[in-house]
């Protein structure tokens, strides 16, 4: 199992007007600026569960939802939760 840092600095993925302690994702970005530097990913509802990953895979998925590769994720999502068809 890999060490998490504990000097991380935690980046909320939250809407700007968002209250509460959500659950949200938080992501916090490892020394090091190339694609294999690490990049952490956390639940506030279980932030000791931390899933890594690298710089090169965070960057392509960032862009590919900037692309709309994965849109068809959200059929059956509504705003405020999950809704799920069945």
């Amino acid at each position: 199992m890999t060490d998490i840092p504990a000097d991380l600095v935690w980046t909320r993925a939250a809407p700007p007007d968002a209250t509460g302690p959500g659950p949200w994702i938080e992501i916090a970005f490892g020394a090091g600026d190339d694609g294999e530097a690490p990049v952490y990913l956390r639940g506030t509802d279980d932030p000791q569960t931390v899933v890594t990953t690298n710089r090169r895979k965070w960057d392509a998925f960032v862009l590919g939802a900037r692309a709309g590769e994965f849109d068809h994720f959200t059929e059956g999502v509504r705003e405020g939760g999950t809704e799920f068809p069945g």
